[in-house]
């Protein structure tokens, strides 16, 4: 299906493009107007877009239904900060609740149960609940049109950060993913979540070159078994790697004792293995049976 944008009303719009741009984390805005109501807003338009300088946006958008602003923008306008508390699972219904269209005046705070901290630097008070906060300045506001379901750019600088101590590594002191259950936006009533079923690591090029899966010898490029992720892992290697004469596998070895007669079978059962250790993580031994009928 090949759908044009223009010829889509806001709603279908919004709807492809929300459910394929996914996931997206979510901001949870703490603000506050000149007379001091403070207020407090999820928006999933939301990312990190730069470490120097710290900058954070988020987009309160005009809303689709009836193209009215909401209190979060109007916030801003008056008073230029913002605390962007990050949202994980534990707290994902009441920031669901927070997002109810409640008059301006009415805590969200209050209505979704949630505990107004301080903030060190910016007015806008902190959601205590919330495992990482961000006291921000806002720099920049950027309105992307004025028609229902144009975006509203809130550019932020981040000031400090507030971080919950039993979400750390106790060894490098970093945030552990694994202690940090964050959710995320899809479309329509779909959430995410970070949980250890979800997790997984990928080995970044940085300074080395991956040589390539143009680079990878035809047999293994051209392979029915092996996926684009398993070439991805094996072209993510910065040499050709040689064949090690001293490594030893002893399904290898039965490889090559059961499918002697018949290399197209012994071919694929090495791929086949070979995909089973990239699972694995073991690329150093994926390559060693890769190369066995070199």
């Amino acid at each position: 299906m090949t759908v044009d944008l223009a010829t889509l009303t806001p709603v279908q719009r919004q709807g492809y493009l929300q459910a394929s741009v996914a996931p997206r984390p979510i901001c949870l805005a703490s603000t506050i107007d000149s007379a001091g109501q403070v207020n407090l807003s999820p928006f999933s338009f939301f990312n990190m877009f730069s470490s120097t300088p710290p900058i954070l946006i988020f987009s309160p958008s005009r809303r689709v239904r009836d193209n009215t602003t909401k209190h979060t923008w109007h916030n801003v306008q008056e008073v230029p900060e913002a605390v962007i508390n990050i949202v994980d699972y534990p707290m994902v219904q009441q920031v669901s609740l927070s997002s109810c269209d409640y008059p301006k005046g009415v805590s969200e705070f209050a209505k979704a149960g949630f505990t107004e901290e301080p903030a060190t630097l910016v007015r806008p008070p902190m959601v205590k609940e919330s495992k990482v906060r961000i006291e921000c300045r806002v720099l920049e506001l950027k309105p992307l049109g004025e028609a229902g379901g144009a975006g509203n750019l809130v550019i932020c600088e981040a000031l400090r950060m507030h971080i919950d101590d039993s979400i750390l590594d106790s060894t490098t002191g970093r945030i552990d993913p694994h202690k940090l259950p964050l959710v995320a936006r899809l479309g329509d009533d779909w959430y995410c979540r970070v949980g250890a079923d979800s997790l997984f690591m990928v080995e970044k090029p940085n300074t080395r070159l991956g040589i390539g899966i143009d680079a990878l010898p035809d047999s293994i490029r051209r392979s029915k078994i092996l996926s684009g992720n398993d070439l991805g892992q094996l072209a993510n290697v910065h040499a050709l790697p040689a064949i090690d004469p001293s490594y030893h596998d002893e399904r290898l070895q039965q490889i090559f004792q059961y499918y002697a007669v018949s290399p197209g079978e012994m071919e694929a059962e090495l791929h086949s293995y070979a995909r089973q250790l990239l699972q694995e993580g073991k690329v150093a031994a994926a390559w060693q049976v890769l190369l066995a009928l070199a």
